[in-house]
């Protein structure tokens, strides 16, 4: 249904950062950054597999308290995405573990990312 999203960043040296450390372990990496003669002079890049889905735009107003929930192949991508969120500076929102209010097969994370998006990442596939 959705072909991409974007996010809002005040700082993009320290959201790039964080999101380069927490999309390494499910293989996702910054695939297309925006001139900023094209943007105003903002920063502006894409993440993505293949092509770019999760955007990150510099702004002076940022907006706080959106969910963002990525797809993990596997529950080791979801406790090596935990883990290097936390060491870049995430801040724990719920652990690694089964949430079976939701399914018997949801194993999912969740991070508060720098400007405050609770950012998840789950796996569907049976433990």
């Amino acid at each position: 249904m959705l072909d991409h999203v974007g996010i809002l960043v005040a700082d993009w040296n320290k959201a790039k950062a964080f999101y380069d450390a927490i999309f390494g372990p499910l293989g996702i990496t910054l695939l297309n950054q925006v001139p900023e003669e094209f943007t105003g002079g903002f920063k502006v890049g894409g993440y993505g597999k293949d092509h770019p889905d999760f955007w990150l735009t510099e702004s002076r107003e940022v907006g706080p308290g959106r969910h963002y929930a990525f797809r993990a192949e596997t529950r080791g991508e979801v406790d090596a995405f935990y883990a290097a969120a936390v060491a870049a500076g995430g801040k724990d929102n719920g652990g690694p573990g089964l949430r079976e209010h939701y399914s018997a097969n949801y194993y999912a994370a969740f991070v508060i990312d720098p400007d405050g998006n609770n950012i998840e990442v789950v796996c569907h596939a049976p433990g």
